[in-house]
């Protein structure tokens, strides 16, 4: 994990991040609907389970823009090499979860195995954090999933006046519709550090994975 300063005069977005976050603080969601049908199945075939696959592509997809990995380390910008995908896991016994985290690799088989080794070393663990004796990365962003709801909007509020620019990123209930596996995809992102440019990028940088996926 590396963290570079960033110089506010020199980067091309220095007067628009002062602006949306000291003059005018702003914070946007957005929610879409991404096209993965055929997706389940093709990473069944290949032996992959879904959740870990989503956080793979999302984190992928995510680390490709600086503008996603900006944060405020000990009172100084800068931008992360990469993110950790920090997640729910969700206990049946008794209906709550906890945080964990899994280290990024641009390898799906490597992440896949590491999520995989997490869920059997920490997942019956209850609490706040599934994983004891450490918190959770600097670099840790949210991402996670309501499996039970197609939802056509969700946005996520914080309510810490901390300094917070990574994205929060939710995904829904896969639902058909017109012959398609829709999955609703929300994104909470800081106007500081991203417009709706990046999101579009995001996106179809997204939906390019997932065919690639399918191949």
């Amino acid at each position: 994990m590396v963290f570079t300063p960033i110089d506010l005069k020199a980067w091309p977005r220095g007067q628009m991040f002062w602006y949306f976050s000291q003059m005018a603080p702003t914070g946007y969601s957005i929610t879409v609907d991404v096209d993965v049908t055929g997706l389940r199945q093709a990473l069944k075939a290949k032996g992959f389970r879904f959740f870990p696959a989503y956080l793979w592509l999302v984190t992928k997809c995510l680390n490709e823009q600086t503008e996603f990995k900006v944060a405020q380390k000990d009172g100084v910008l800068g931008c992360y090499d990469t993110l950790t995908p920090l997640y729910a896991s969700f206990h049946e016994d008794d209906k709550t979860f906890s945080l964990m985290w899994t280290e990024y690799d641009d390898d799906l088989a490597v992440f896949h195995r590491r999520y995989c080794d997490n869920q059997k070393r920490f997942g019956s663990n209850h609490g706040v954090l599934c994983q004891p004796g450490t918190p959770p990365p600097e670099n840790a962003y949210t991402v996670s999933t309501v499996p039970w709801i197609s939802f056509r909007h969700f946005a996520v509020h914080s309510y810490d006046n901390k300094p917070y620019y990574f994205p929060s990123v939710e995904a829904g209930k896969i639902r058909e519709e017109d012959a398609r596996e829709w999955l609703p995809l929300s994104l909470t992102c800081h106007h500081a550090t991203t417009d709706g440019y990046h999101v579009q990028l995001f996106l179809s940088r997204l939906q390019q994975e997932i065919k690639a996926l399918l191949g």
